[in-house]
């Protein structure tokens, strides 16, 4: 066993998450970029207003609001790696590895608009249930069914990867986060159990209640704790924004516990681990969004640039900052520990660690009930709408095991199965651009975005 987990492990470092998936990625991004105008740039303030006037629109087709949709879809985004995630990044690949996470975002949000444009503009209704949307949606429908082997290719592994990454991974983080409240883990466990089906039981509209709810709360309490952190210590900022540039190009030599980097593992680092956060590439959350009560694809694809600006721009930087600004970053920590080693500085360690360790309770719990959602939607689109249910109940199962268990297997398996679907998406990009392009133009031509 171990020596297939070893296998897994150089799978991933070199070839799944290494740098032929990580140059596609990029790539396909800056084809898109590219192709839509620039369109995360030149319209972002358009973006900003309809994310923030939150206006309904008449003719509006959907099961949740947009606002929701973003909600669900942050849920599933917005978790442990933009806390552990981020630290890891600059503890493995130094400062300059933030510089390419930025980078990531940046393209990241074309590709994300353009997941959520197709999978607004190829979405369905089953009999019953909610709109059926998403990448294997957008590759059966769009690219036609001699790519259907795609689409059943990327439902099968999303449905799988939602077990380990989005189930119990995540409720792993959690009885660990809620263990040094000397809570055990086998109560988390139910706790859990309680509280995720509850709550999955009522489907979607349930799901982006909940989500609508802890998520604002959730990125408040750490944007603010963060901010105040950087505030305080906002004399080397100056100074903290040129180490990331300098490093971004240029090897950093060991100091303190930090045991150096070159220019390959910054890139590497960053790119890999800004992804993993936003998810922009993989189409997962092209699936919330396919939800969403809106009038046109492209309306609902700027939420989806909006998603990937507050996910990697605004939550990710807050932890890099905090960590690099507080000078931890050399300690030699690395994940978690680095993070709540920054708002230590500021908050003492009672505070500092509580901050943490709540905001990433919450998060993985969001995370639960958003990928909850994409499974059981992956299992529709395989084995038809009645499969959800039968879904909703397996979904419940391996929050124990999450609870009790030492998953370092589970979670390289689960960055297989999640760079494994970032294939078939990105082959459906690509091929499918032009049809986001040519629905980009026409949207913003006929002043539809007004």
């Amino acid at each position: 066993m171990n020596r297939i987990f070893q296998i897994n492990l150089w799978l991933n470092d070199n070839f799944i998450w290494g740098p032929p998936m990580i140059i596609a990625i990029v790539g396909i991004g800056i084809y898109l970029t590219l192709g839509t105008g620039l369109v995360q740039f030149r319209k972002f303030p358009m973006v900003l207003k309809e994310t923030l006037a939150r206006k309904k629109r008449k003719g509006a087709e959907g099961d949740i609001s947009p606002f929701a949709a973003l909600s669900t879809a942050l849920a599933g985004t917005v978790g442990v790696g933009n806390i552990a995630g981020v630290a890891t990044a600059i503890a493995l690949g130094g400062p300059g590895a933030i510089f390419w996470m930025w980078v990531s975002g940046l393209v990241g949000m074309a590709t994300k608009f353009a997941e959520v444009v197709l999978g607004v503009a190829y979405r369905t209704r089953q009999t019953t249930g909610p709109m059926l949307g998403g990448p294997m949606m957008y590759i059966e429908r769009g690219l036609g069914k001699n790519f259907k082997f795609l689409a059943v290719m990327f439902a099968a592994l999303g449905g799988l990867a939602a077990f380990g990454a989005g189930n119990m991974a995540q409720a792993n983080s959690v009885a660990i986060g809620l263990a040094e409240f000397n809570i055990p883990k086998f109560f988390t466990g139910i706790l859990l159990i309680l509280a995720v089906g509850l709550v999955t039981i009522g489907g979607i509209k349930r799901i982006a209640s909940v989500a609508a709810f802890c998520v604002p709360f959730m990125c408040i309490i750490y944007f603010v704790a963060g901010v105040i952190i950087i505030f305080l210590n906002v004399y080397r900022l100056p100074q903290t924004l040129i180490l990331i540039f300098e490093s971004a190009f240029s090897p950093v030599a060991a100091t303190g516990g930090f045991v150096g980097a070159g220019i390959r593992a910054a890139i590497r680092w960053g790119i890999a681990r800004g992804v993993f956060s936003n998810e922009a590439g993989l189409g997962s959350a092209s699936i919330a969004h396919a939800t969403a009560q809106t009038d046109h694809p492209v309306r609902q694809g700027q939420w989806g640039i909006f998603e990937v600006f507050i996910d990697t721009i605004v939550i990710c930087s807050v932890t890099a900052l905090s960590i690099l600004i507080t000078g931890v970053w050399k300690s030699g920590s690395t994940g978690s520990l680095l993070t709540m080693s920054a708002f230590e500085t500021v908050f003492g360690t009672k505070l500092g660690f509580s901050i943490v360790v709540l905001c990433m309770v919450l998060t993985a719990y969001d995370t639960i009930l958003a990928w909850g959602f994409y499974g059981e939607t992956c299992s529709a689109y395989l084995f038809g709408a009645r499969a959800r249910g039968v879904y909703r109940i397996l979904w419940l199962l391996p929050i124990m095991l999450g609870s009790l268990g030492k998953l370092e297997a589970v979670w390289t398996l689960a960055d297989t199965l999640n760079g494994l679907m970032a294939i078939p998406n990105l082959i459906a990009l690509l091929f499918l651009g032009p049809v986001v392009f040519a629905l980009t133009k026409e949207f913003f031509k006929k002043g539809q975005h007004v």
